[in-house]
C-alpha cells in the first residue's frame, strides 16, 4: 500500500513537522512560564497543556517517520523568542503557529490522499486539532478588544 507514497517527501514533510512541533513545546513551555497578570493561572494551564500535546504530536510523527524508513533529524532552527510577554500577543504568536502546522498537515494529507486511509486519517485528525486550537485561541482574543 505504501509503493504510491512519495516516502521521501512524506519523510521530509514528517520532518518539518516534528520540527515545528518541538518548536511547540518550547514555545508554550516559555509561554506558561512567562505569562504574568490577574489571568496567569488560567493561561499558564492553557500554554502547559499546549506544550505537551506538541509533543505528543512530534512524538507520533515520529513513530510515522521511521515506520516509512526515514529518521527523525534533530535541527530546530527557528528564532523562538519574541521578547513579547504580553498574552495578546502571545496568543498572536500562538494562532501563528497553529496555522503553520495546519498548513503542513495538509500538505502531508495531500500527498497521503488516496494512498494510505491510515495516513490519511492521520493528517485529517491533526488537521482538526490545529483548527481547534485556533479557533480557541482567537475566542480567547476576544476578551482583549
Amino acid at each position: 500500500m505504501f509503493k504510491k507514497i512519495d516516502q521521501a517527501a512524506a519523510c521530509k514533510l514528517l520532518n518539518q513537522i516534528i520540527s515545528h512541533e518541538l518548536i511547540g513545546v518550547i514555545k508554550y513551555t516559555h509561554y506558561s512560564i512567562m505569562v504574568t497578570g490577574s489571568i496567569r493561572s488560567s493561561f499558564e494551564s492553557f500554554f502547559k497543556q499546549q506544550a505537551t500535546e506538541s509533543l505528543s504530536h512530534a512524538q507520533l510523527a515520529g513513530e510515522l517517520l521511521t515506520n516509512l524508513g526515514g529518521y527523525p533529524v534533530m535541527n530546530i532552527q527557528h528564532n523562538i523568542e519574541s521578547q513579547s510577554h504580553d498574552v495578546e500577543k502571545i496568543l498572536h504568536e500562538s494562532i501563528e503557529h497553529e496555522e503553520t502546522a495546519s498548513k503542513q498537515y495538509t500538505e502531508f494529507f495531500n500527498l497521503v490522499k488516496e494512498k494510505s486511509i491510515y495516513l490519511e486519517e492521520y493528517a485529517r485528525g491533526m488537521i482538526s486539532k490545529e483548527e481547534m486550537h485556533t479557533l480557541e485561541m482567537r475566542k480567547m482574543l476576544k476578551s482583549f478588544r
